[in-house]
């Protein structure tokens, strides 16, 4: 079995993300999606929405195993925070 990791940089892989959630994911979601997870697939563009971020995350990996997953929360700047809330977008 193949070990899968990370093909990009930390800061490639937030430019990335955050380039596709941008212009193609968020001007299809509707107030009610607000703080669900997105989990998006940086290479292809592929992405699943779920209110569970394991879940969102998961089926993205049933279509594409070999996803180079990035995890947005819609509506805010961050997916989770420690000790402190969410900051809106």
């Amino acid at each position: 079995m193949a070990v899968r990791g990370p093909r990009y940089s930390m800061e490639e892989f937030a430019r990335r993300g955050e380039e596709i959630y941008v212009r193609d994911i968020e001007p299809q979601l509707h107030a009610d999606d607000k703080g669900k997870f997105v989990a998006v697939d940086i290479e292809t563009g592929m992405w699943e929405m779920d209110a569970d971020d394991f879940t969102a995350g998961d089926r993205l990996l049933q279509r594409n195993p070999a996803a180079q997953g990035w995890l947005v929360r819609v509506g805010y700047q961050t997916a989770h925070s420690i000790g402190g809330g969410l900051v809106p977008r």
